[in-house]
Order: C-alpha cells, then structure tokens, then sequence
C-alpha cells in the first residue's frame, strides 16, 4: 500500500486452503423552470451530418437565440442513448452537463453515434481505433468526432469556432475516443466515469464477469437495431425483486439465451465467447491510443462508481503518459457512477460527507474549465489532481497522483485474525506457509450458497454497496477476517493496494475477493445518550462497530498468470495471486481498525 507521511498503504499476504463445493445513468427529476427557460431562451435544430464514409449521423443542436451578434462555443455530447426527443419542436428538458451552463450560453450538441438510434451505419461496442495515420476509407470514433466538428463550425450559427467534448459513462468514452488526434477546434474534454478497456469496465473484475450488470444493461442495450428508429426498448421485466435469488435460479449462462435472449443479443454472444482477455477484448481498449491530444482534458470519476473507476484512473493517466505537456486534470469525488450530475454529493448509504461536494465540483472546477477554454474566461487554479479524501471528508491538491509523498508499506495476516505491519514467524513468503498446517486459514466456500455482495433486495446493479456494511459478510463461516488492534494514530492509504495472497483449493478454479475495511470503534458511541434512546438529530445514525467497505476486487484465480491464457489450479497445491487493486483515498480514523475481508464469492 501507499501511504502518506504517518499514514499507510501496502501489500497483503494471505495463507488459505479453500474447500470448493462443485446501465444508462438514470435521468435527472424534471425541472419546469429548466424546461421552460431552454424553450424560450434557445432555438433547437436537427441536422444529419454527412461522415468521410458517407454515412450520416443524426444531431440536435441548441442555439441561444438572443437577437445580437455574440457566439458561442460548441458543447457536444456524443452518446449511443439518444439525442431525443425528436422532431424540431421536442425539446430536452434539460441541456449540457448542467442548468448553470444552460444560464452561461453554450450551443449544446447531442449526436446519436454511429448505427444508434436514428443515425445511419452499423453500430459497434467500443469501436475499436483504427491505425494512425488513418487509411483511406477508415473510420473510428475519433474520424467521426472530427467530421463532426469540421461541419458544426462550418455550419451552425453564431458558433465562436471554439469546441468541447464532454459524457459520463459510455458518452465518457466517446469523449476520449474524440479527443485522438484532436480537431484544431477542439479546446477542451471532460471524460466523466469513461470506459476505456471493457474487459475491466462492468464486464469483468480480474476476469470475474459481473453477471447482473451485464445481462441487465444488453437485456435492452443489446437488443437488435436492422435501421433508423427514435422508439425505444421496453425494459427487461425480472417478474422478482430479489436479484441474488433470480440470479441464483438462472444457472449455467447458457440459460441466459435458452430463457430470455434467445440468441437476439450479438454482444452477449460475443461475451459468452470471449471469457478470456483475448484480441476481441484487447482491440477495444482504448488507453493506447490517447495520443494526439491538443485540448485541455478534464478527467473525472467517483471513488464509490461500481462499474467505471478503473476507467477515470487509466484514462488520466494514460493521457498524461502519451500526450507530454498538455493540460491534464483528475478529480475524484466521493460519488458513485455520475453521482457529480445526479446527487448532490453529501452522503451515499449510510455514509455523510459534510457537504455538498458536487456543488463544488460544479461551481469551482467544471464550469470555470470549460469557460475558460471556450469562451475564454479566467483561469481556474486546478491542481493536477483534485481528490476527495473519505473517512477524513475534505478535498485535496496534488501535484501528481498517487502523491510523491506516499510511501510502499505492508501489512501481513497474523495469527488469531489478526493484521499488522510485522512479518508473522509462520509466513515464509513461499509455498510451505500455506500447507494446511497452523500458518494457514481455511474456509469451505459453497457456490449454491454464494456470499452476497450486497445486502439491497435489488435486481439491478447495487450503487451504495461501495460503501456498505460488511458486518453481514463477517458473520458467516465463508469469509475470514483480519483486523489491527485500535489504531493509534491517523492511517492514509493513498493510490493502488497490492493483494499478494498464498492459497490452495481442492479444485481446478477459484474466485479470491479481497475487501479492505474501515471499522469504526465499539466503545464510543457516534450520538450522546443518556437513558439509553437515541436523542440525536434524525440523519445521525448509530455507527458503533460498522465496517465500511473502503474498496474490494474479485481475481479470478485461472488468470493468475495471464488474462489471455487460463490455467487450472492443482487440487492441494499452495499458489501465489498477486493482483493490483483500484486506487483508493481514505483515512481510517485513529480509535478506528483497518480490517481484510477474504472470501471466494461475491455473488452475482
């Protein structure tokens, strides 16, 4: 682990011997006033713009329609989920990444991408690039950006000749696709949660595939589109409300197309077929190509998102690998996915923040950036990294990310459940520590009755389970548990956390889940009683013993050597994982505990 100055992060080593038993973000509540005041205040025009191909993509653009000679920057959103409603007189209720930008003055563009909704073309998951330079004929995300671009400038009204790019989630992707060999037009990009590499965004954590994201979001997403149409897919019907069970009862995946898709959705055949990190997967990572970047880049992510974190963190840092010299920021946020547009960033499940934290981001980074390099307004002091400190609920500036200050340190698995700096006498660092003999812990992990990853009755894809609980995981015989003593003082962990564990199954494959978790003290209540009842204001809660999720990565143990080429285990014989898992940026309080949850499911 990292860890600031008197502060810690560091690498994990585990003995155990295993008994196997054989979407779109949600809309934002409808404003009337917002409504009405782009009605009035903008003119809405559709237009079909013709790509290098031939092929014409259908865009919705918003004109403020003052009577004077002012222009404006070009703000595009390019997204496979629609650039509805359509028809000149349908209007969005609401436009850009904001209603603050909306009182600013941009000229808002959305884009069906290409082959959604009512553009033309065949449409591609995660397109892959195409090779630079370009060949003759070629065409990509970026080409298409750039055509784009070129044509708006050329085209719509009272444009200043000035353009950005903005999304969150798979629009985030399009953001960073378009930002390739950026247009000279192109001042400025906000990815916000971007996928980048779709083996390790929602599909799979270390090869372990996420069922329920998955199959909910290609339930409808997947659904065949033969041409042109503005009507959507009626949303998959569970006819339950328990996910764990309905996922439980499903099986083998083969039933998912015996039962419900029947073979219409060809992404989820193309998953079902792909189980390994093969060229398939690796075409549609889009980190290697960053290059060519001349527009200043906003990146931006949640630290609790439960499908895009790995993306916002390699997205930053591979622009700032391959593009030397531009303006490149992080922020992280205490936000689940989008939770920046869509909450106000106080508080997630049962854990409050203090303050309004997307307020911030709004009023003090993202509007001022995009001012800035558009219409030319005053520079704002943004660091080259902005993050949100949790467990401490502060922000904070670094001149690089993870910080140079931060140091490597180690905590190790003790005897008796314990965790601590010190290398236990039994833990060799080689094979003969997990042998079966007192330096090692067992547990017998039954698949038919599979550890939940959340406790929500919810069939969807759980959001607050990043900051859940996990007393309900503690308590069951499948899971064990190391914990320091009460901590004496302040503890950081800042940047990745290394999991190096020894294991041994007595089977051929194993799925290894390791939890890192902040405990809060037992014996000083987090309210003031004084006849026993809670007299405290209504949001406080009692946290007396809560042990917080910090962050969690399943590894699929065939792929412990290569995601490409899978291999069995030997039945008996102690093996090494060692896996990186997602940046984290927490205090654990002094008087609280870092405490390592491992388990071998995490179902679905």
């Amino acid at each position: 682990m990292r860890m600031l100055p008197n502060l810690t992060w560091g690498r994990t080593w585990a003995c155990l011997a295993a008994v196997l038993v054989a979407a779109p973000l949600a809309a934002q509540p409808p404003d009337p006033e917002l409504a009405q005041l782009i009605r009035s205040t903008y003119t809405k025009y559709e237009y079909r713009i013709p790509m290098r191909d031939g092929v014409h993509l259908f865009t919705t653009v918003y004109v403020p329609n003052e009577i004077s000679d002012k222009t404006y920057p070009l703000l595009i959103h390019r997204t496979p989920y629609s650039a509805g409603p359509y028809g000149a007189d349908a209007y969005r209720e609401s436009i850009g990444p904001a209603p603050e930008f909306v009182r600013e003055g941009f000229i808002f563009v959305y884009q069906d991408v290409r082959g959604r909704w009512m553009s033309e073309g065949e449409y591609v998951n995660m397109r892959p690039m195409a090779p630079r330079p370009l060949p003759a004929g070629a065409v990509d995300e970026a080409s298409d950006t750039w055509d784009t671009i070129e044509w708006l400038v050329g085209h719509v009204p009272r444009n200043n000749g000035k353009a950005g790019l903005w999304g969150i989630s798979y629009p985030g992707f399009y953001s960073s696709a378009g930002a390739v060999d950026s247009h000279p037009a192109l001042k400025a990009v906000s990815p916000q949660a971007p996928i980048a590499d779709w083996f390790w965004d929602d599909m799979h954590r270390h090869g372990a595939f996420i069922l329920p994201l998955a199959f909910n979001f290609f339930s409808r997403f997947g659904q065949p589109r033969p041409e042109p149409t503005d009507k959507p897919v009626d949303r998959f019907e569970h006819g339950t409300a328990d996910g764990y069970q309905f996922f439980l009862d499903l099986g083998p995946m083969s039933h998912v197309n015996e039962r419900y898709f029947k073979g219409n959705v060809g992404f989820w055949n193309e998953i079902v077929a792909h189980p390994n990190y093969d060229e398939f997967w690796q075409s549609r990572n889009l980190l290697p190509h960053l290059k060519g970047v001349k527009a200043a880049v906003l990146t931006v992510g949640g630290w609790f998102d439960t499908e895009d974190l790995y993306g916002p963190l390699q997205t930053y840092r591979h622009f700032e690998d391959q593009n030397p010299g531009i303006t490149n920021t992080l922020v992280m946020g205490p936000w689940p996915h989008g939770g920046w547009a869509r909450t106000t960033g106080r508080s997630l499940g049962e854990a409050d923040f203090g303050f309004e934290t997307s307020k911030y981001f709004l009023e003090e980074v993202e509007l001022p950036f995009f001012i800035h390099y558009l219409k030319g307004g005053d520079k704002p002091a943004l660091p080259e990294a902005l993050v949100f400190e949790t467990g401490a609920d502060r922000w904070r500036s670094f001149d690089h990310w993870p910080p140079k200050a931060a140091r490597q340190e180690s905590f190790y698995m003790q005897a008796e459940q314990g965790l601590a700096s010190s290398v236990p006498a039994t833990a060799t660092g080689s094979a003969t520590a997990a042998n079966g003999d007192e330096a090692s812990d067992a547990y017998i992990s039954d698949p038919s009755k599979p550890v939940p990853y959340t406790m929500e009755i919810t069939t969807h894809w759980a959001k607050e389970y990043m900051t859940e609980d996990q007393r309900f995981a503690a308590w069951r015989p499948d899971v064990l548990i190391y914990q320091t003593p009460p901590l004496e003082d302040d503890l950081t962990l800042a940047g990745p956390i290394d999991a190096d564990l020894w294991v041994s199954t007595t089977g051929t494959d194993s799925d290894f889940i390791v939890k890192v978790i902040d405990v809060y003290p037992t014996d000083e209540p987090s309210w003031k009683e004084d006849d026993g009842r809670f007299h405290g204001p209504p949001e406080e809660k009692d946290l007396r013993g809560t042990q917080r999720l910090v962050r969690a990565a399943p590894f699929r143990g065939r792929f412990r050597n290569s995601y490409e080429v899978p291999e069995p285990f030997v039945p008996g014989q102690p093996t090494r994982l060692h896996y990186r898992i997602n940046d984290v940026f927490h205090t654990f309080q002094r008087g609280h505990r870092l405490m390592v949850q491992i388990q071998s499911t995490w179902f679905p």
